[in-house]
């Protein structure tokens, strides 16, 4: 299987369209709110981790690893964090963070 340049589009497009119903941010957020919320905050920390461990196995002499196939799942976890702010009410549900309240 090959990763093609057609579906990181297809993911930008994605993230653009919830996107475009969420309040700008104006702190970082917490992974958290609603059970979906939290749950797709997991699968973008996985999406992240995978995303690491495909741009160090890319720098192995030998291995072939597609810079497409990097930009997707940089994309995918950002779709991940998009979609976890619109499981939350859109932003409103949103578990923020407070500089020293958040301990």
């Amino acid at each position: 299987l090959r990763i093609v340049a057609a579906q990181v589009e297809r993911l930008e497009a994605d993230i653009d369209a919830l996107n475009a119903a969420l309040s700008p941010l104006r702190s970082f957020v917490l992974p958290g709110g609603s059970p979906a919320a939290a749950a797709l905050h997991v699968a973008r920390t996985v999406a992240r981790r995978a995303e690491r461990l495909m741009v160090e196995l890319s720098r192995r002499p030998g291995e072939k690893v597609s810079g497409e196939a990097v930009k997707y799942m940089n994309r995918l976890s950002d779709l991940l964090f998009v979609a976890a702010r619109a499981a939350n009410d859109n932003g409103a549900g949103d578990v923020l963070w407070v500089p020293g309240a958040n301990r």
